[in-house]
């Protein structure tokens, strides 16, 4: 079995119980998936879990596939359907602890002593990234799932309708209330890191004034 076969070729060798040919287009794909995946539900270790469980579904559901779409379609509608439902939990979980002070905060590695090295620059990044994480976080399973198809993926309203299985005009108003969420929540983030911000430079700041001259 080869991996420049095409999909439907590919599909019909599995049902036909090849399950090699199966394994192709899981190779094919499950890094495809894995970038958009990990960002609905919040890490590595739950998207991994997340294109296992589609994967294994998809090929107990290959007798449902029909060739209306393409094979990544159908099992990209898959993945995003179960890391909706069967990992919204955790997802919240992890995303409201990443809002308590002391908790899951991102640091600057202290064994980095070179004199290029600027810890605050290297937090206030890891902060922007925190904040941005949360903010998706925060945003209700549909709406975050417009967010991150449009903005991040790039897809056109089409795609995701057909992906999500509802109206254009459904992502259409999804992706507004969501980015107006988004906009008001960073906001708010913002000014929260703010003000650690500042006083973590202050004190990196004052650090080098009582460092000795060389």
């Amino acid at each position: 079995m080869t991996g420049c076969q095409d999909d439907h070729s590919l599909v019909a060798a599995s049902r036909a119980g090849q399950t090699e040919a199966f394994g192709v287009l899981v190779r094919r794909y499950q890094d495809r998936l894995f970038p958009t995946i990990v960002r609905l539900v919040g890490s590595a270790e739950d998207a991994q879990d997340v294109l296992q469980d589609a994967f294994v579904r998809g090929f107990e559901k290959l007798d449902q596939f029909h060739g209306e779409s393409s094979f990544y379609t159908w099992i990209y509608r898959i993945a995003i359907n179960l890391a909706l439902s069967g990992h919204r939990k955790s997802r919240n979980r992890r995303f409201s602890r990443l809002n308590q002070p002391g908790k899951n905060q991102p640091v600057v590695d202290p064994a980095d002593r070179s004199p290029e090295s600027d810890p605050s620059l290297a937090l206030e990044r890891l902060e922007r990234e925190a904040i941005v994480e949360a903010a998706l976080g925060e945003l209700g399973p549909e709406h975050r799932a417009v967010v991150i198809l449009k903005d991040f993926d790039g897809r056109r309203y089409e795609e995701i309708s057909a992906l999500l299985n509802i109206p254009v005009g459904t992502v259409r108003s999804r992706l507004h209330r969501a980015r107006s969420e988004l906009r008001v929540r960073l906001q708010s983030l913002i000014d929260q890191e703010r003000g650690r911000s500042t006083a973590v430079s202050r004190l990196v700041a004052s650090r080098r004034s009582f460092e000795p001259m060389p």
